[in-house]
């Protein structure tokens, strides 16, 4: 680290930016942490920064809005050689702007409902600022046209096609330590146009997942309860969620079985192992169950849209340290079970508001129309989340095969040095490993010092520098007393009282025991286990569409997100209330 005049350390680098880092156009000025910290917690490698954000997602982007009307091809800044999701610090944020823009020209919307429904509400997100390009009544028309097809059809299959094609890639990799090295970098490129395709249908979905929640909130309001339209989306079955059912059943066959509860006993980072040495039944069949599991679900990881990441194949011990806490948990924390209790409610909620609708047709076509837009949207957003981080993971486990033999060749100092290098310098690797050698220490070092920095949440108009990024132990968080209501957004019914505990890594859930209340920084698909055994959940970010929020429906679990710095403000061990419908975290008494 490097010091300031006032003696604040700063990332290493912070003088001339981090490799990753983006420029600002004029036509976009405004982007957001919102929602971005949800899918991009930590920062970003180079490799996956030039090889996933650019080269894939991006493209992605601009397609999915071109497709629904939003923008027109030409209304990019550059659309041959995209930035859409810019770095600044290392972090990687949302189009701020550009989002805006949907929301001005989609019929009945605006650039504010757009933020609700997407970002976090935080007093730093500066005003929309109208442009005179923003408004276009060609694009009005085609997006009303997207809108329409959004609110009626019942099937998503371009989803189920892009499911099938992430999955023959998955259940036909070759055996990559046999590839040659040129063979490993071209398959890892050969994803490139999959996940283009895979990554647009994410965003087309995306982009129209808000208007079914939309209009069942106008609806419930319109009847005097706007708490209902969070139970309405209970119980919404999503791919996400799948591997914590699968993690339940083998905590289920664990805690049944001596041999493998002795095994888990020992700790995540040694289960393997002896299950490996034990010549118990019980234990092959769980080394057998778990190694499916891992074909089916090994692409999630934390931060999994960066190459970099370690992903649950890559590291089991995260998947095997939420196992155990499923094991440790009774059978009321079931997600089956809770899902059933979940759907009972917000069936009784469906009946009793077509009940009070009576013979108005326009709202009950409105409400029908509404309820199966949410229901089909939400699934589809994270089967298409499902879809990308499959075939992310087949580019990361062929980079790391590379990695891993430049390590032992002596060229870097650790495999995942290997995404220390950008798309186009996977060749000079190749070729000429000397002459990266030393370039690759030096950016590994300097990645490595971003994670104890806090980006900014805003980028307006003006680059930030990386030593306006405060630390992330710097000790100014506020302090909270017994009685205190701290307010978010409300995520996912029903309330909750517990002992908080503060988790800062998925992968490491020191001190979590079933019935507690997570309080999270973020929760992308690594942290949806942890939901199971938990009394409730509590996120630092997330709007309406976020991933917790829709999993945690799912899983019956009470959610508040949006609680602005929750991990620092909570205390580890005070006991808490949190009301999933009214959005609030009550601190009833403190460790």
């Amino acid at each position: 680290m490097s010091a300031q005049a006032d003696g604040t350390a700063t990332p290493k680098g912070a003088g001339s930016g981090w490799i990753g880092d983006s420029e600002l156009g004029e036509r976009f000025p405004a982007w957001t942490r919102g929602n971005a910290a949800d899918v991009f917690p930590d920062p970003f490698s180079v490799l996956g920064k030039s090889l996933v954000l650019q080269r894939s997602m991006s493209p992605g982007l601009r397609d999915a809005y071109i497709d629904i009307g939003a923008l027109d091809y030409d209304e990019f800044e550059d659309p041959d050689d995209l930035d859409l999701f810019k770095m600044f610090g290392g972090y990687v944020y949302n189009p701020l702007t550009m989002t805006r823009v949907l929301g001005a020209r989609m019929p009945g919307a605006s650039p504010e409902m757009i933020d609700k429904a997407f970002f976090d509400e935080r007093d730093e997100v500066p005003p929309y600022e109208e442009q005179d390009w923003h408004a276009s009544e060609a694009n009005e028309a085609r997006l009303g046209e997207s809108m329409g097809w959004a609110m009626s059809t019942d099937s998503l299959p371009e989803l189920d096609a892009d499911r099938q094609m992430a999955r023959d890639q998955r259940r036909n990799r070759p055996d990559l330590a046999s590839l040659t090295d040129a063979a490993l970098i071209a398959r890892a490129r050969s994803m490139s146009p999959l996940l283009q395709q895979a990554f647009e249908n994410a965003m087309r979905i995306s982009s129209l997942a808000s208007l079914g929640p939309g209009a069942l909130q106008a609806v419930c309001e319109g009847l005097g309860d706007p708490s209902l339209a969070i139970r309405l989306l209970a119980g919404i079955e999503v791919d996400s969620a799948a591997p914590s059912h699968a993690m339940w059943e083998l905590g289920r066959r664990a805690r049944s079985s001596t041999a493998v509860s002795e095994a888990f006993d020992a700790g995540p980072d040694q289960v393997l192992d002896r299950l490996r040495a034990s010549d118990d039944p019980a234990a092959r069949d769980f080394l057998d169950r778990f190694e499916e599991f891992l074909f089916e679900h090994g692409a999630r990881a934390q931060n999994e849209y960066d190459l970099y990441a370690q992903s649950w194949e890559v590291r089991p011990r995260v998947a095997l340290a939420a196992i155990d806490l499923m094991r440790r948990s009774d059978e009321s924390s079931s997600p089956a079970e809770r899902g059933r209790t979940s759907v009972a409610e917000r069936d009784r909620v469906v009946a009793d508001i077509r009940e009070r609708i009576g013979d108005d047709a326009e709202t009950s076509g409105t409400f029908e129309a509404a309820l199966g837009s949410s229901q089909l949207f939400l699934s589809g957003r994270e089967r298409a989340k499902t879809n990308v981080v499959t075939i992310i993971n087949e580019m990361r486990v062929a980079l790391r095969e590379l990695g891993r033999r430049l390590v032992e060749r002596g060229v870097i100092g650790e495999v995942g040095h290997v995404f220390m290098v950008t798309d186009d310098e996977l060749d000079v690797l190749r070729h000429h490993p000397e002459r990266l050698r030393a370039t690759i220490t030096e950016r590994a070092e300097r990645f490595a010092s971003l994670f104890d920095f806090r980006p900014v949440f805003i980028v307006n108009g003006r680059v930030p520098e990386l030593s306006e990024m405060t630390r992330r132990d710097d000790g100014t968080s506020a302090s909270v007393e017994a009685g205190t209501v701290l307010t978010g957004a409300a995520g996912s019914g029903g309330t909750a009282t517990g002992r908080a505990r503060v988790v800062l890594d998925a992968g490491d859930p020191v001190g979590l025991e079933p019935g507690e209340i997570l309080v999270a920084p973020q929760t992308d698909p690594s942290w949806v286990p942890l939901f199971v055994s938990a009394a409730g959940v509590v996120v630092n970010v997330g709007a309406m569409g976020s991933h917790a929020m829709i999993v945690s429906r799912e899983l019956g679990v009470p959610c508040v997100a949006s609680v602005a710095d929750a991990t620092d403000v909570i205390p580890d061990g005070a006991t808490v209330t949190i009301d999933g419908n009214a959005g609030t975290v009550t601190i009833d008494a403190l460790p």
